[in-house]
């Protein structure tokens, strides 16, 4: 795959984009020394190049990725940590936080691509994308009760949404770390694919939904995410509030007017 365009934020990450896949963001955690342990440093990069992503209205989907060959993420940079006082661990607590919340309020749906390892802090920044695709290889778990904190990066919230309040406790509580047909099994993947592959077909799922209307993509993920935990009529509420947002844009007159006209939309994207 033709990379075309290259954005370096810091050391540590990189978006790219692609030759055939205009609308799709590649986010690359580039830290293969430190099998993308998250440093100071990188933290920083990540929410900076969140946020340059999340004011991008040309990126449909994004996808998150990892150029180390046997992990996505082993989580926080412990060896930093170690040096850490009290009050340097305050300091950087909002640095550390605006990571995982840069991925977690990315406008666009995000996809995780998922090999090798992706423990405590890297299972979280996966947990933040709206789709996990694994491989074969990927071993995934917060552990952090074993170091003496807990998931610092939304794991207590993001993992029970997923798989529910009972099997987080015990996912938490145990600190194991689930192999990939497990992970699959609990819910705490959604696809699985042969080893290898997990950049691959995230990719080209990022692609088939970027094919969709932009406005119609982020208002769905709005919806989505806004309606959860709520009941269900206040949920139809923030469905409804989403619809309006969209049902007289630019992107619905060329989505339906390219539908009776029986060709591809050209998407607006207002």
């Amino acid at each position: 795959m033709t990379v075309t365009s290259e954005q370096r934020y810091g050391e540590f990450v990189v978006v790219r984009r692609h030759e055939g896949q205009d609308h799709v963001a590649e986010l690359v955690l580039d830290r293969p020394k430190a099998m993308n342990a998250v440093s100071t440093d990188m933290a920083r990069s990540i929410a900076a190049a969140c946020d340059a992503l999340g004011a991008d209205r040309d990126v449909r989907a994004t996808v998150l990725t990892s150029s180390h060959e046997r992990a996505f993420c082993v989580g926080a940079d412990l060896k930093e940590r170690n040096s850490f006082t009290d009050a340097d661990l305050v300091r950087q607590r909002p640095t550390a936080r605006a990571a995982y919340t840069g991925v977690l309020e990315l406008p666009m749906p995000v996809i995780a691509a998922v090999h090798g390892f992706a423990l405590g802090g890297g299972f979280e920044l996966a947990l933040a994308c709206d789709v996990i695709v694994a491989d074969a290889t990927a071993v995934v778990g917060l552990p952090e009760v074993s170091v003496g904190v807990i998931p610092g990066g939304g794991g207590t919230q993001l993992l029970p949404r997923r798989v529910g309040a009972a099997r987080a406790a015990e996912l938490v509580f145990s600190a194991r770390r689930v192999e990939a047909a497990e992970a699959r099994e609990l819910g705490l993947v959604d696809e699985l694919v042969e080893a290898g592959r997990d950049r691959e077909e995230a990719l080209g799922l990022g692609a088939r939904i970027a094919a969709n209307s932009p406005v119609g993509l982020r208002a769905a993920k709005k919806a989505l995410r806004l309606g959860q935990g709520l009941d269900l009529r206040a949920g139809l509420e923030v469905e409804d509030a989403a619809w309006r947002s969209v049902a007289f844009s630019g992107d619905r007159a060329e989505g339906v007017a390219a539908f009776n006209e029986k060709r591809r939309p050209d998407w607006p994207g207002e």
